[in-house]
C-alpha cells in the first residue's frame, strides 16, 4: 500500500502517519520527491486487524488514512516486489559510492554521468592487479573490478586468493584513488570484504542465496545484485526485495547475460533488461558486457548498446595479457582494447545527452 501525501504535508503530518501506521503494526517508508512525499507500507493485516494475518491489508487501515487532512489518496501496490517498485518510490533512486581519485570525493550511480568499472575478473598476483589499474584509471575507470574469491563450475578451476587478494585491492585503492568491487560468496565472509570494498558485488550464482542477501542488506554498503542466469525479472527484483528489506537501500541491479539455447555466446545479453528496469524499478541498473557475451570482440559493441539503452555503468573485465589469464581470458579486453573503447563510449553518451565520470 502507498499513502500519497498531498504537497502542502508537512513533516509533523508525515510523522503522525507514520505514528498511525505503527499502531497497526505495520512500517512506513517515506520518500520525498520534488513535489511531494509517499509513504510505501509494508506489513501484512488480515481482515480481523491483527498484525501478521493472512489475507492483505485491512481495508479499514485504508480508509483511516484517508482521512487525514494532509493525505492526498491511498492506493495498493500491485507488484510482489514493493521496495524495489516505481509505484512505491517514483523518483529514481542514486547511490552513492566514495572515489578519491574525482572531484568532489564521489560518484553517485543512478546520475545524469555514467560510470566506468574495469579491471581483472580475478585478481592473480599484485603485478597483473596494479598493472591493470594503473591503466584503466589512466583512461577514465573510477572503480577498480576484481575478485578475490571466485565461484567457478569446476572445482579444479582458479578460485581467487581470498583475503590476500583483498589487501591487493585495498593497495591498488590506495595508490591510484579508485573505490574497490569485488564479489562476496558466503554470509560468514561479509564483515572481511566490508573491510576492503566499497561495493558488494552478489554473482549471477548467488542471487538466490537469500541467507547472503540478508547479510548483505544489514551492511549500509553498496551492493551490485547480479541477475540470475536464469532469473525472470520478477525473481531479480524480488532478491533485490530481500537486501532492501533489512535497511540497505543501497542497491544497484546488473545485467550481467542470461543462459538460452544459444551457443555462439557464453550468456545472452539482454538489452532490453535496461529500459524496462528503469520503468518498473527506481533502482540503478548497470551492464557487464564480458559476463554478458563471453566474448572480447563482443564486450566493445555490446557497452556502446548497453549506453544507448540507458545503463548508468558499466562493468568491464581488462587485462594485461587476457591469454594467459587464470580465469575468463577469453571475455577480457587488452589494455589496448580499453584505451579504444573510452573515447566511443564517450561519444555514445554525449549523443544521447549524458557525459561519462573520468575525473
Amino acid at each position: 500500500m502507498i499513502v500519497v501525501m498531498k504537497a502542502s504535508c508537512s513533516e509533523e503530518n508525515i510523522e503522525h502517519v507514520l505514528t498511525v501506521l505503527e499502531k497497526h503494526g505495520l512500517t512506513g517508508h517515506p520518500s520525498r520527491g520534488v513535489e511531494r512525499t509517499v509513504i510505501g507500507v509494508l506489513g501484512a493485516v488480515g481482515p480481523s486487524g491483527a498484525p501478521g494475518a493472512i489475507g492483505g491489508i485491512n481495508p479499514t487501515i485504508g480508509e483511516t488514512l484517508e482521512s487525514l487532512p494532509c493525505v492526498d489518496s491511498v492506493l495498493r501496490v500491485s507488484k510482489p516486489y514493493k521496495l524495489a517498485s516505481r509505484e512505491f518510490h517514483p523518483e529514481n533512486t542514486t547511490v552513492e559510492v566514495p572515489v578519491a581519485c574525482v572531484d568532489g570525493g564521489s560518484v553517485f550511480i543512478g546520475g545524469d554521468a555514467v560510470v566506468m568499472m574495469a579491471g581483472p575478473c580475478t585478481v592473480e598476483s599484485e603485478k597483473q592487479l596494479m598493472t591493470t589499474a594503473e591503466a584503466v584509471r589512466k583512461e577514465g575507470a573510477v572503480i577498480l573490478r576484481g575478485g578475490a574469491f571466485k565461484p567457478s563450475t569446476s572445482p579444479y578451476g582458479f578460485r581467487g586468493l581470498g583475503e590476500e587478494g583483498l589487501r591487493l585491492l585495498a593497495k591498488a585503492r590506495s595508490e591510484f584513488g579508485m573505490a574497490v568491487i569485488t564479489e562476496v560468496m558466503t554470509p560468514s565472509d561479509v564483515p572481511m570484504v566490508c573491510e576492503y570494498a566499497d561495493i558488494l558485488q552478489i554473482g549471477t550464482r548467488n542471487m538466490q542465496n537469500y541467507m547472503l542477501l540478508d547479510e548483505v542488506g544489514r551492511t549500509q554498503k553498496p551492493v551490485v545484485l547480479k541477475r540470475g542466469m536464469s532469473a525472470t525479472f520478477e525473481e531479480w527484483l524480488l532478491a533485490a526485495e530481500y537486501v532492501l528489506s533489512q535497511g540497505n537501500r543501497n542497491v544497484i541491479l546488473c545485467e550481467r547475460g542470461i543462459r538460452t539455447f544459444e551457443k555462439m555466446t557464453r550468456n545472452t545479453m539482454d538489452i532490453s533488461a535496461i529500459p524496462l528496469i528503469k520503468q518498473i524499478s527506481h533502482l540503478p541498473i548497470i551492464s557487464d558486457p564480458s559476463q554478458g557475451t563471453g566474448r572480447r570482440d563482443l564486450v566493445t559493441p555490446m557497452t556502446l548498446a548497453s549506453v544507448a539503452a540507458g545503463t548508468d555503468a558499466l562493468l568491464i573485465e581488462v587485462h594485461p595479457n587476457p591469454d594467459e589469464a587464470l580465469k575468463d581470458g577469453a571475455q577480457s579486453l587488452t589494455l589496448d582494447q580499453f584505451q579504444q573503447l573510452m573515447p566511443q563510449l564517450q561519444a555514445v553518451a554525449g549523443a544521447i545527452g549524458r557525459t561519462v565520470i573520468t575525473k
